[in-house]
């Protein structure tokens, strides 16, 4: 009698264990994630730095008469106001929140030229406060797509 009252505690006790380790795992999936993101975040304001100097060195590069703002971001990776190559960035990178190679973009007054640029993403940013000096204007933005890279002053 007393054996078969005993095997009860140890099934009890074996899922209580398997229970600990589904909620651990589970933590640490979520865990990593924020983590995924937060690079993300990271990565996407280096790019915006990137195509903030790129697009100011564009309109100090321009000649007398030419646009100084890019039509098309392809214009950043080869300059077609000049005969030899003149490059301001390397190559697009792709959005590393959406993982798409196509970014929103903001158009100047002539609504032809680029004077910004922006992700597509709608999710909200893990990151709200205590951004770099250039960056201070993303501050409780409510969605990537409102951290808006474009040249500002020095």
């Amino acid at each position: 009698m007393r054996r078969r009252s005993e095997e009860g505690f140890t099934y009890l006790g074996l899922m209580i264990v398997l229970a600990v380790i589904g909620v651990a795992a589970a933590g640490t999936l979520q865990m990593g994630a924020v983590m995924q993101r937060h690079a993300a975040e990271e990565e996407l304001l280096a790019i915006g730095l990137d195509f903030r100097v790129a697009l100011k060195s564009y309109a100090h590069a321009t000649p007398g008469g030419a646009p100084a703002a890019p039509r098309s971001l392809q214009e950043l990776v080869r300059d077609p106001r000049y005969p030899n190559p003149r490059r301001y960035l390397r190559r697009i990178p792709a959005d590393p929140v959406t993982g798409k190679m196509t970014w929103g973009v903001i158009l100047g007054p002539d609504g032809q030229s680029i004077v910004g640029i922006h992700s597509l993403s709608t999710d909200k940013p893990i990151k709200i406060a205590h951004f770099p000096l250039i960056f201070q204007d993303f501050e409780a933005k409510a969605s990537y797509a409102d951290w808006i890279f474009r040249p500002g002053p020095e």
